[in-house]
């Protein structure tokens, strides 16, 4: 079994220079955080509000939070306080009140766009055809910084089933890219999981999200 300092060697050999690894660290410990984050993966994915708050005072090492997971619009004000990111901002709804809480604060949050490519009513997120009526109120809102794009995919199975979910947001990426409204920034397409993240780097990641490859599997 490799410890987590060879699993990250080698998820960075393997991956291009021009994609971030985001750790994703749910039910990790601050044990493993700072391991990931001494082997060179700063970036801490979250899925949980309180859990990040939970291993906010034990991580020792320098790292940047990121909100993975479906933010709860009653959980927006400890999220706007806790992360430096919030990479699934995936209704007006939930913008509009981080955007308010971060106007109390004083801070402007940086935000991905989760597209729900995959149409599906269980899931979060715009659907594709959905995304250009709502951008231009998204980029208004004064204390959001919208850097571009994430999307999820299937979790489990043949990672070539999640292909078709890269190829419909990497279109509505580069259609957007191709024409941003103002103060909009596509330079982020975060798409890709331990099991996908090959399929999702050939279809145009520029980040990837990986709990897995970098932890093992979970303990119990």
């Amino acid at each position: 079994m490799k410890t987590i300092l060879q699993a990250v060697q080698a998820v960075l050999e393997e991956v291009p220079d021009h994609v971030t690894v985001v750790a994703a660290a749910k039910q990790r410990s601050p044990a493993e955080i700072d391991a990931v984050a001494r082997a060179g993966i700063p970036h801490i994915g979250q899925n949980y509000v309180q859990e990040a708050a939970d291993l906010k005072r034990d991580v020792t090492e320098d790292v940047s939070w990121r909100m993975i997971g479906h933010l709860q619009r009653n959980k927006a004000r400890q999220a706007v306080a806790l992360f430096d990111w919030i990479d699934s901002i995936d209704s007006l709804r939930l913008a509009r009140r981080v955007d308010r809480f971060c106007a109390e604060m004083g801070k402007v949050m940086p935000v991905l766009l989760e597209i729900n490519s995959g149409r599906e009513a269980n899931k979060t997120g715009f659907f594709p055809e959905k995304i250009d009526a709502v951008l231009p109120e998204l980029a208004a809102l004064s204390h959001l910084k919208i850097h571009g794009l994430m999307t999820m995919g299937p979790r489990f199975g043949n990672p070539e089933d999640s292909r078709p979910y890269f190829v419909e947001t990497r279109r509505i990426f580069e259609r957007i890219a191709a024409s941003p409204p103002a103060g909009v920034e596509m330079s982020i397409l975060s798409m890709g999981m331990s099991n996908s993240y090959r399929v999702a780097i050939e279809e145009g990641a520029t980040m990837i999200r990986l709990g897995t490859a970098l932890f093992g599997s979970r303990k119990g």
